[in-house]
């Protein structure tokens, strides 16, 4: 699952707070059912400083309310292979402020670097909400197609209409893609498990009691 891949980490909000997303419940909410970017650059690279506008352009017509009645179910995370982190500041500078970045401190970024196979810069790596690769390099689609290239990929990535999802599934529980079955988080399972237990426990020891008092099943009292 997409929150599988950032377990343990803190995703950060490219606005001016640099806010934290740091729980898995505030990940999900923010990945869940959601197509993912991986956006691999440096701000050494010159290729990636002349895509940057035009990545940050792509995505802003798909999730900003002035070009679109909804946003795309999109996320853009800025995976830094700066040099040093006034680098990685520099360019986020260039990036939406609804991007979401690891901080530079965090090994991970390599580590994705080498999990997604990245061979050259920039790269667009697109995964579905199921976290497995949709392209493993969108850099000429969306210089190609711009926008329009969104609508195959949310074909391919078979995304449930948000707008089908009730407020349950967004609020006071964890949240998984609707492409796979229902995420069963370790805790919740076993949980499930105790209440049936119990649930069977209570029930034998109701039986039990009313037959010792002589009001089996069938007793109208």
């Amino acid at each position: 699952m997409m929150v599988d891949l950032f377990v343990d980490r803190v995703l950060v909000k490219n606005n001016r707070d640099q806010d934290e997303l740091d729980t898995e419940h505030e990940i999900a909410i923010r990945l869940q059912n959601r197509i993912l970017m991986l956006f691999f650059a440096s701000a050494a690279c010159d290729r990636c400083q002349e895509f940057a506008p035009k990545l940050g352009d792509f995505f802003t017509r798909l999730t900003d309310e002035f070009y679109v009645d909804r946003s795309a179910q999109l996320v853009l995370l800025y995976i830094s292979l700066d040099k040093s982190e006034g680098h990685q500041n520099d360019f986020l500078q260039e990036l939406p402020k609804k991007c979401l970045f690891l901080t530079y401190e965090d090994p991970y970024r390599r580590q994705l670097e080498d999990k997604f196979n990245v061979k050259e810069l920039p790269t667009v790596v697109v995964l579905r909400p199921d976290c497995s690769v949709l392209i493993p390099n969108a850099v000429d689609e969306i210089l190609r197609l711009g926008p329009d290239c969104y609508s195959n990929w949310r074909e391919a990535a078979e995304l449930i209409d948000r707008n089908f999802m009730i407020t349950e599934d967004f609020q006071g529980k964890p949240m998984r893609s609707f492409t796979d079955p229902l995420r069963r988080l370790k805790y919740k399972v076993e949980d499930e498990k105790k209440r049936n237990k119990k649930k069977r426990g209570w029930g034998a020891g109701r039986d039990d009691d009313a037959e010792a008092d002589g009001k089996g099943v069938g007793s109208p009292w």
